[in-house]
């Protein structure tokens, strides 16, 4: 398992000091994983080698695609991802997600701007590689930047 996967996955487990969520979505034979934080929990070196700016004002989305097999942890596969994130206000937001591979593990990241109880409702399109038809996810994340 890559370095930023570990630091997301382990920093996921210590949601309730971090305000932090690790969420998933089992849908179409498929385990969607996405969450998200603020990007001054990242260690400094996850963050240079990402091109990622450490702040609490800053948040990363993470989000992988598994096809889900019997006796498995499951195969990552490669996916179109479409996001967007709405406020409570209803303003929609893009967010343009890359792709990151390393050894067998493929995710998708982004990070973009925040502010202090931010409530943010994402809303995952999801077409993977192999897949006949579009999955649907989603998720609520409220930031504590202060």
């Amino acid at each position: 398992m890559n370095i930023l996967v570990r630091t997301i996955c382990s920093l996921a487990l210590l949601a309730p000091l971090l305000a932090s969520a690790e969420n998933s979505t089992h849908t179409g034979g498929y385990t969607i994983h996405h969450n998200a934080i603020t990007t001054d929990s990242l260690p400094s070196q996850v963050a240079s080698s990402y091109g990622i700016q450490r702040s609490k004002s800053r948040a990363l989305l993470n989000v992988s695609v598994i096809h889900d097999e019997l006796g498995t942890m499951g195969i990552p596969v490669r996916a179109e991802i479409r996001a967007i994130a709405k406020t409570l206000y209803g303003q929609i937001r893009p967010i343009e997600l890359r792709e990151i591979q390393e050894d067998q593990a493929i995710y998708y990241i982004a990070d973009f701007p925040v502010a202090h109880r931010e409530i943010l409702r994402f809303e995952f399109e999801v077409m993977p590689e192999d897949g006949r038809y579009p999955l649907r996810a989603n998720m609520r994340q409220e930031f504590f930047t202060d």
